[in-house]
């Protein structure tokens, strides 16, 4: 068995086909179909069956390929980590759902670590791809927030792709509106106050469930909906439309600006805002940094 058979496994079982894979890999359909008989031959299982779908993996070879997907992963880790001692270029990147304080976070990291030090980058993106960064070694963090609804279901992603979530602070729920909207000044807002208001969600894309949204709350039967994929539009959204959003209530004035507000929500429901690492990672000093800089701002609302 060898490391190259290992990712034709994974080749054709994410192209679902023997020769949209064998042109992926640029070899010829016959030289693949070889070496994968000889690799089923080998372990003695069938990994594969042909059906009118195309190719399909058997429950043997669907086992078969978590395994090879941890040894591939432990493999590509080993090797960043000894082919990298001869790189002088160091590297930090963070993959991170919508907050703004993790952008600045990792700013006043960049600041203390030595922007000439790195080779940096900060990627807000959505739920499912946080996890897949992280689990890919794309970033060596991922920031994501767990609550009584989304863990059970998140934290077997977690498990499953070899990851840890560690909190750094914990909030309650927050309303985020623009400043001029109508309920902008009130102490505590209820949904029935916000339900004559559009409610923004960050679209989720392929993995769209209810689990993997970043605002908590996701089964309330929200009126208005809308999805956005940036937060730049967002906050267009809440000045235009007096649209608002569920948060942490942690602002961060000098990135936004003074022209949007944080209201605490009639709500129980608690934010555990943490981080995600490959559970067989070390921190590196850099990623300490950034993690000392996030802890600060447990207790930094509205």
């Amino acid at each position: 068995m060898t490391l190259q058979q290992m990712r034709y496994v994974i080749e054709i079982a994410e192209r679902g086909s023997m020769n949209e894979a064998a042109k992926n890999l640029f070899m010829s359909q016959p030289s693949l179909s070889a070496s994968i008989k000889d690799l089923e031959d080998e372990i003695d299982i069938t990994i594969f069956r042909r059906s009118n779908k195309g190719i399909e993996l058997t429950p043997e070879g669907s086992e078969f390929l978590g395994y090879v997907r941890q040894i591939l992963d432990q493999y590509a880790l080993m090797e960043d980590h000894y082919h990298g001692r001869n790189d002088p270029e160091k590297k930090f990147y963070v993959s991170a759902q919508h907050y703004t304080f993790a952008v600045e976070a990792f700013s006043n990291a960049v600041l203390k670590a030595g922007i000439d030090e790195y080779d940096f980058a900060i990627y807000e993106t959505r739920t499912h791809e946080v996890i897949s960064n992280v689990k890919n070694m794309r970033s060596e963090l991922g920031i994501l927030y767990l609550n009584d609804f989304n863990e059970r279901i998140l934290q077997n992603d977690l498990s499953e792709n070899n990851l840890v979530f560690t909190e750094l602070f914990s909030c309650n729920t927050y309303v985020y509106l623009s400043a001029d909207h109508p309920l902008a000044k009130k102490k505590k807002i209820s949904f029935k106050e916000l339900d004559e208001y559009p409610c923004l969600s960050f679209d989720q894309g392929e993995k769209n469930s209810f689990y993997y949204a970043e605002e908590v709350l996701s089964t309330y039967p929200y009126k208005k909906l809308i999805h956005v994929n940036d937060r730049a539009t967002a906050l267009n959204m809440m000045t235009l439309l007096n649209a608002y959003t569920l948060c942490s209530g942690v602002i961060c004035k000098q990135l936004n600006g003074t022209g949007y507000a944080a209201i605490p929500l009639e709500s129980d429901e608690v934010m555990h805002i943490g981080y995600i690492k490959r559970s067989d990672a070390k921190l590196s000093d850099i990623a300490k940094i950034f993690i000392k800089e996030m802890k600060k701002y447990g207790g930094k609302k509205g």
